[in-house]
Formats: C-alpha cells, sequence, structure tokens
C-alpha cells in the first residue's frame, strides 16, 4: 500500500509553481465541509514502537525544484485584524513570551531571518539531508513567523511567543517530489517521515510540537497508514511534549471529497490538540475541515508573517496551518508562565480558557477560539458541573501556583468561577479528559 501523502496547507500562501493562489481547488471557494460522524471508530491502540528518529539523509529519488526563490515582496494586499490585535498580545507579553521555551516547527524548512534571529536552529531534513533551514516554499517560515517573530517597526507582524526558541525540521514540501509506488512522481512527504520527524523533534528536547499539515482518509485506511505516526504521538505524550496540528483544509490532502467518510490525520487522533480556522469575526472559515476531535480554533484568514529572503508576506497567509502556531505558541507561553504544568495540563488550560461557540461545542471550532491572555492569568478554580447520573464531580482547573508577571505591574487574574465561565471550562477539562490516552 503507498505511504499517506500528507499536504501542507499551502492553500493560499503566494509563492511558485502549484503553492500559489492560483492553484486553488474549486471546493475552497465557499464550499460546505461535511462533518464526519460521531459513530466513526476510533484510533486502534498503538501496539509498535516509535521509528527510530536518527537525523535524517536525503530522500531517495528526490527531485528537487529548478527554482526555489519566492516571488519578491510587493504591496500589502491583508485586510484583516492582525493577530496581534485579535488576540491581545500586546498585555499577554507583559506576562509570558515564551522565553526558555523550545518548539519544533516541522514543515517545509525555515529559513533564517533577522526577526528569529539566533533563536532558530536546525533540527534535520528529511528531504535533502540537510540542517532544516531551507525553505522553497515560504510555508514554514510563514508558520514561525506567527510562532516567534520579534516586533521590528510598524507592520504589526509579532509572534505569539517572540521569545520562545525554534527547531526547524524540514519533513514535506510541494516543491520537491519523489517516486511513487507506481511509478509516477509524488510530492516529498508522508505519514512515515512526519512520525519520524515527531520523535526526532522529542528527542532534541522540544517542549512544544507544531504540524501545519494534514491529510484526510476513510478511517480504516487510516487506521492502517497512521500507525506508527499514532506511536510517535503517544511518544511525544509520555516525554511531557504538547504537540499542535492543524485541522485540514478543504481541498487540500484529499480532505472533505464529497460523499467519501474520512478523518484528518495527525489531528483525528487523541493526543494532539487539534486547531481549526476562523475568519475575522471568530465564525468557522469556510475552508476549515470539521470533525468531532477538532480540539480549539484560532485566526486563520488575512495575516501577514515572514518571508523568505527577510521581510514579511505582501499577500494574506490563510488557513488552518497558520492557526495551528497561534495555538502551539499559546502552549510555549503557558509553559513559560506555569513551568510546573505537564503537557496535558498546559493543553487542558488552553482549552479551559476558550472563547466558547454560541452553541457550545462545536465541530469545526471545537470548545472556541484562543484566549491567551485568560489562559495566562486565569485564577485556579474549582470546576463543578453535574453529569448525567446529576452526581456533581469536581476537577481543578491547573496552574495552582503562577510565577510572577514580566510586568512591573502584572495584569489582574480572571475569575473563572463565574457560573458560566465555571460551566464551559468544566466542560473542556472534561472534554480533553476524555479524550486524554489511556494511562495519562
Amino acid at each position: 500500500m503507498a505511504p499517506a501523502v500528507l499536504a501542507v496547507l499551502l492553500a493560499v500562501l503566494p509563492g511558485p509553481g502549484p503553492v500559489g493562489a492560483s492553484a486553488l481547488p474549486a471546493a475552497l471557494a465557499g464550499a460546505s465541509v461535511p462533518a464526519p460522524g460521531d459513530d466513526l471508530p476510533a484510533p486502534p491502540p498503538v501496539r509498535v514502537a516509535p521509528p527510530a528518529g536518527d537525523t535524517p539523509g536525503p530522500a531517495p529519488g528526490l527531485r528537487s525544484p529548478r527554482s526555489c526563490a519566492p516571488p519578491p515582496a510587493g504591496p500589502s494586499t491583508v485586510t484583516d485584524p492582525p493577530p496581534s490585535r485579535r488576540l491581545q498580545l500586546a498585555a499577554a507579553h507583559r506576562i509570558a513570551t515564551g522565553a526558555g521555551v523550545l518548539i519544533a516547527v516541522i514543515d517545509t524548512g525555515v529559513a533564517p531571518h533577522a526577526r528569529l534571529g539566533d533563536r532558530l536552529r536546525g533540527g534535520g531534513d528529511y528531504l535533502t539531508g540537510g540542517d532544516g533551514l531551507d525553505d522553497c516554499d515560504g510555508h514554514g517560515t510563514a508558520v514561525a513567523g506567527l510562532l516567534a517573530a520579534s516586533p521590528a517597526g510598524d507592520d504589526e507582524v509579532v509572534g505569539i511567543a517572540p521569545g520562545a526558541e525554534v527547531l526547524s525540521i524540514r519533513q514535506s514540501s510541494p516543491s520537491f517530489s519523489v517516486p511513487a509506488a507506481d511509478g509516477r512522481q509524488r510530492p516529498a512527504g508522508d505519514v512515515a517521515t512526519l512520525a519520524e520527524a515527531v520523535v526526532l523533534a522529542v528527542r532534541s528536547g522540544a517542549d512544544v510540537v507544531n504540524v501545519s499539515e494534514a491529510v484526510c482518509l476513510p478511517p480504516e485506511q487510516a487506521a492502517v497508514e497512521g500507525t506508527e505516526l499514532h506511536a510517535a504521538l503517544r511518544y511525544a505524550a509520555d516525554a511531557d511534549v504538547v504537540v499542535v496540528a492543524a485541522a485540514g483544509n478543504t481541498g487540500v490532502g484529499l480532505c472533505a471529497e464529497p460523499g467519501v467518510e474520512q478523518v484528518a490525520l495527525p489531528g483525528w487522533y487523541d493526543e494532539p490538540v487539534t486547531v481549526g480556522a476562523t475568519g475575522p469575526d471568530d465564525a468557522a472559515a469556510p475552508f476549515t475541515v470539521a470533525g468531532p476531535w477538532v480540539d480549539i480554533a484560532g485566526p486563520g484568514t488575512g495575516m501577514r508573517s515572514l518571508a523568505v529572503g527577510g521581510g514579511v508576506t505582501a499577500d494574506p497567509v490563510t488557513g488552518t496551518s497558520f492557526s495551528a502556531p497561534l495555538v502551539a505558541g499559546l502552549a510555549a507561553l503557558v509553559r513559560e508562565r506555569f513551568p510546573e504544568l505537564s503537557a496535558a495540563q498546559v493543553a487542558d488550560r488552553i482549552l479551559a480558557t476558550a472563547r466558547r461557540p454560541a452553541g457550545g461545542h462545536d465541530e469545526a471550532l471545537g470548545l472556541g477560539v484562543l484566549d491567551p491572555l485568560t489562559a495566562l492569568t486565569a485564577e485556579p478554580a474549582v470546576l463543578r458541573v453535574p453529569d448525567a447520573s446529576g452526581e456533581v464531580p469536581t476537577a481543578v482547573l491547573a496552574g495552582t501556583a503562577p510565577g510572577p508577571g514580566s510586568a512591573d505591574e502584572p495584569l489582574p487574574p480572571v475569575d473563572l468561577a463565574a457560573p458560566a465561565a465555571l460551566l464551559a471550562a468544566a466542560a473542556a477539562v472534561a472534554t480533553r479528559l476524555r479524550k486524554r490516552p489511556p494511562g495519562r
């Protein structure tokens, strides 16, 4: 069976060749997303060890693109409010910047950039065997910018965790190709090398791992082809590493083909925090892939980020690829602010403090839109919500001993004990506990 090929979610990131906006599938134009039903089978138990995770060498039979030069930047066409305003990042950065936290970016590579500076280092390259600091597509560089770019000038481009360190692992690229089983060429990158990259990130010391790529498969096929990937994700969870994955974009990576029951990898599995995309109004973006495995959502339209060669992108970057790093960056902020929390508790805190959808849990938005400031300032609270039997179990929101904020006058904490917020936070924690792998 041919390996499942992951698609880096490049749908509307400008660039050369098939990556550009002109290659957008028609399904992205206001398409509805068929949400898989709750009766889909759960992923099977993992019974294999994760791959070795050694430093990667060149991919066999790799074909390189003629040119990796991205188009020159022009005047900005971005009109949406930037994440720095939408997420109140200036206030959040008074409390935490992600300093001392290492985030692995498994993507198309991350090009060196002045606004990442010496906080960027290479972790490996599954395409050419290099250090991971080449990016022919601009995708990984844009992801890293939303994660960790330092502010400069008045362009309002700043990462959610501008003090974090970034480890780049190049694992996939639509600009490169490798031989497929049928003798044709396919884009470089599949679930097998993604599994190896996750293990490599963990063994390289990552505290958080960001995966902005996805593939949709029938659940039975996913259960077979994703076994090593699932093992790698369990390995990361057991190593106390937060893994964040994009939910996927319709029309990209085989996702949301009409009439086909599918699940999205790696987000289908319990271990990652799976992130959908919203528009500027916090409603689900039309392209975000929905499913019961989606945990949370973040801005995913009309954003600017870092560009290969220096500077920032002129055209907007759009997709769940660019929602995921906002949540991964928030995980870095929470890990700095609450160093005593486990990876699972970090995820619980992020989900418990998300801004709720109007109708409660939503298969496109999960438990709501990330709220960095509340995630960093919420007081510990005892959460009570009746279960089906009428009993009132309790749980405590993680973060019982917050460290001092970085500001001279820290922002006041947000009290989660108000009834509405209390019920919402309880639901978030309960949901995450249900999704957590056995034995955690």
